[in-house]
């Protein structure tokens, strides 16, 4: 029987044993009363035991039923690694994309930044001789600017003196390469040469929306190029007349505790910097000196114009030397026919062999530090994302990084060393 049923069994017979009775005193009536009250009272509190006892609630902890994936320690690393690199590649394509799209901004920026690797030194000179580093920064950025327009003056008025010259033999070497084909082994007939002059005019002459597209983009080109010297310039005077603020406003970006070795990694890779630009100067004018040397050896006509355009290809490690030297071999080809020319390709692949084996490992390879495969892993990746601007701003920012790299490593051995130094000892 239930709880409920017995209370309401007990209290049922208990009216039923009073109806009966009479009506007594009040004083009785009231002892009982209390009597009924007292045993209902202790009834409920035995029935309330009765019911903990019978239904008696337990909350007890047993074991977890979760179990974490067993996942073997390969894979739970490469998937680590992964997902990291993934964010790192992200974080280099949003970049490198913000970078193209202001690309007419940052080139420039950059070469400014060479360009002040390079001449630092004499800002510092003309420092310590009691001028004051704004008119010092000003006088170099003059100098500079006067030292390369001359040289432009002097390659484009010798091309100019000879161009009378060269457009002669240019037509006198094809003369004689439509004679050859004529005689030659290939035995071309008038109408079969006339007829491929005139489909070349026809294809000129039929591509006129081409060539209107073709001048619009030089226009723009030309103007990205002179808003992009006034950026070098401006940029140039600026980093070497405030480079120390400058550099110091952008170590405070970084996080105070990481402003240490920001700035000790920013130093490290100006050093390197300057380094590679001092050392890629004296490359460029080796080979430049050399091809001169052999052109003039051989009377190929625009000596100085071809020593200039390699000075600058030069810039471009490994292959600027080649690329710029073969205009001379053109230039020998057209001018004095093809031993010349065989003999000017000689002189630049002796040049060239002579940069890849001497110069770059005893110059480059000291001061920068970069082993000659990674030049030339670092070429072809800025060819592939920025073309020649690539190729040239590809390995200073390879000799800038692994310089900053090897120093951060060092720091690092250094306190881990310092660390487990004992407690009193000096360090070193």
């Amino acid at each position: 029987m239930s709880v409920a049923g017995r209370v309401s069994q007990r209290l049922t017979g208990r009216v039923t044993r009073l109806r009966p009775g009479r009506r007594g005193s009040q004083r009785r009536r009231s002892a009982e009363d209390e009597r009924f009250a007292e045993r209902f009272a202790q009834q409920w509190a035995a029935l309330r035991s009765e019911r903990r006892a019978e239904e008696p609630v337990s909350i007890g902890a047993g074991e977890s039923n979760y179990a974490p994936a067993r996942v073997p320690f390969g894979v739970d690393l490469a998937a680590a690694w992964s997902w990291r690199l993934l964010l790192v590649a992200a974080a280099g394509y949003v970049l490198a994309r913000g970078i193209a799209m202001f690309a007419v901004i940052v080139l420039p920026i950059v070469i400014a930044l060479l360009l002040s690797a390079l001449v630092i030194p004499v800002v510092e000179l003309l420092t310590r001789l009691r001028l004051p580093r704004g008119l010092s920064s000003l006088l170099v950025v003059v100098g500079s600017l006067a030292v390369v327009s001359l040289l432009l003056t002097f390659a484009g008025q010798q091309i100019a003196q000879g161009a009378n010259d060269l457009s002669k033999q240019v037509v006198t070497g094809l003369e004689q390469i439509r004679v050859w084909l004529r005689t030659g082994p290939l035995h071309v007939s008038d109408s079969q040469l006339n007829a491929y002059i005139a489909s070349a005019q026809d294809a000129v002459t039929s591509s006129n929306q081409q060539i209107v597209t073709r001048l619009t983009e030089v226009g723009t080109a030309v103007g990205h190029i002179v808003a992009g010297f006034f950026i070098v310039l401006f940029g140039s005077y600026f980093f070497l007349s405030d480079g120390r603020r400058i550099w110091s406003w952008v170590v405070r970006i970084f996080p105070r505790a990481a402003r240490e070795r920001a700035d000790s990694s920013g130093r490290i890779a100006w050093t390197s910097l300057t380094a590679f630009v001092r050392a890629t100067v004296l490359v460029a004018f080796t080979d430049a000196l050399g091809i001169m040397v052999g052109a003039a050896i051989l009377k190929v006509p625009f000596v100085f114009a071809i020593g200039v355009l390699v000075f600058i290809g030069a810039f471009i490690p490994l292959i600027g030397a080649t690329l710029s030297g073969s205009v001379a071999v053109l230039v020998a080809l057209v001018a004095q026919g093809p031993l010349v020319a065989l003999l000017m390709l000689l002189v630049v692949v002796f040049v060239q062999q002579l940069e890849a084996h001497v110069l770059q490992p005893f110059l480059l390879g000291r001061l920068v530090s970069v082993h000659p495969l990674g030049v030339i892993l670092a070429i072809g990746c800025g060819v592939l994302v920025a073309g020649i601007p690539g190729a040239l701003v590809a390995v200073p920012f390879v000799a800038a990084a692994n310089a900053v790299v090897l120093h951060l490593a060092d720091s690092a051995k250094a306190a881990r060393e310092a660390q487990d130094l004992p407690v009193g000892d000096p360090p070193g």
